[in-house]
């Protein structure tokens, strides 16, 4: 089979047919000619319309045309039934995950994907779901007969940060996530940081800060140092559950005098998640928040390639374990002794050691019990929440 250039709109309609033809088979060569005719294809489009700014919308209503596809088969790369109706009817925009993988699975560029930028979901009333409410008059954050635009009017104006969530950072949401959920759960963040008093214009040492964070992972009474901690370099720590609906570890914002919040949701009620989440959300806090990104919200479930997000990964692993001592000391048939001894000389829970070489090992069965299961939660939330 030989691929030509597309010079002519002949061309481009015979690469079409080809295209249909291929997109058939299953064979190795198939696939491979069906990527470079994409290209072509992309390359020829592109040139007849440079200046059209198409709509996220028309893009993939393109696309589908072009390869016979129903909404539902869009389902894998934006999320339900009702995520894929939003965006094909222009009511919600694209998250970066969504668009990668439009663009990976089904060749639409990305810039015809990205849009404007606005806030999710198009302004007006909130889309929280009545779980979401629900949840928020049960944790207390809410006012019994308040309504959900009401109660975001209150958070709003005490900092106007929470409708900053056209600005945030959502390279780690998840694509299945209720923005109209995850406005709510910021703004009863912000809610909740307001009531706390922390040390003014504190500049700690960045790097020190993280190990003595680290290093209180070993106290019996850790649930009380580590906001205490927090309070004295200046950074408000915030536990609050996520919504259904927002699938959430952890966020960094601030408060509307600048003040640094890390809120947690305890999504995962083990030691070593805990730990990693705190210290991740505390890279953001000291290395990316403010300025272009307002607030940094995190689902750690999410791969990403993100730059921030690589740098917050790493500085979390290095602040609970050296780099150097984690080189040195860990092999593939690392026993229980061996990471005793490890957590004893990083100064942390050996909770932590556990999870790491779980994640780095890809061996999710070696260490189980001793990652700190229900050891978080009991701490922070009452029965009620």
């Amino acid at each position: 089979m030989t691929i030509r250039p597309i010079r002519t709109q002949e061309d481009y309609d015979t690469a079409l047919q080809l295209a249909h033809r291929l997109m058939a088979r299953t064979d190795q060569q198939a696939i491979d000619d069906l990527e470079i005719l994409q290209t072509l294809i992309e390359k020829w489009e592109k040139s007849l319309h440079q200046v059209v700014q198409t709509a996220p919308a028309d893009a993939i209503k393109f696309r589908m045309s072009q390869r016979g596809l129903k909404p539902r088969d869009l389902e894998p790369y934006i999320g339900t039934k009702s995520r894929v109706s939003e965006v094909l009817n222009g009511q919600r925009q694209l998250t970066v995950d969504q668009i990668r993988a439009l663009n990976a699975h089904l060749g639409i560029p990305v810039e015809s994907l990205i849009g404007g930028i606005r806030h999710e979901p198009a302004a007006g009333r909130s889309t929280a779901s009545t779980a979401a409410i629900e949840k928020l008059k049960k944790l207390g954050v809410m006012k019994a007969r308040e309504s959900i635009d009401t109660f975001l009017s209150r958070a709003t104006a005490i900092s106007p940060a929470v409708a900053m969530l056209r600005k945030s950072r959502t390279e780690r949401t998840n694509a299945k996530t209720d923005f109209g959920a995850l406005e709510a759960w910021c703004a009863a963040v912000m809610l909740k940081a307001e009531t706390y008093e922390v040390k003014k214009n504190l500049s700690p040492d960045v790097t020190t800060a993280a190990r003595d964070l680290a290093k209180l992972s070993t106290y019996p009474d850790w649930p009380d140092r580590l906001p205490s901690y927090l309070r004295d370099i200046g950074v408000v720590l915030v536990i609050l559950e996520h919504l259904p609906g927002t699938y959430l570890d952890g966020a960094a914002m601030r408060k509307a005098d600048g003040t640094p919040i890390i809120a947690l949701t305890l999504r995962h009620d083990r030691l070593d998640n805990f730990w990693f989440t705190l210290l991740h959300e505390y890279a953001h806090v000291v290395r990316h928040l403010g300025g272009e990104y307002p607030l940094i919200l995190d689902d750690l479930e999410v791969n990403s390639s993100d730059g921030i997000e690589a740098e917050a990964d790493e500085f979390a692993r290095n602040a609970l374990i050296p780099p150097e001592l984690w080189s040195a000391s860990v092999s593939d048939d690392f026993d229980g002794e061996e990471l005793e001894a490890v957590a004893a000389e990083a100064g942390v829970h050996p909770a932590i050691v556990a999870g790491r070489w779980r994640y780095e090992n890809s061996d999710y069965r070696k260490f189980a019990r001793m990652l700190g299961r229900g050891e978080v939660r009991k701490h922070f939330l009452t029965d009620s929440d």
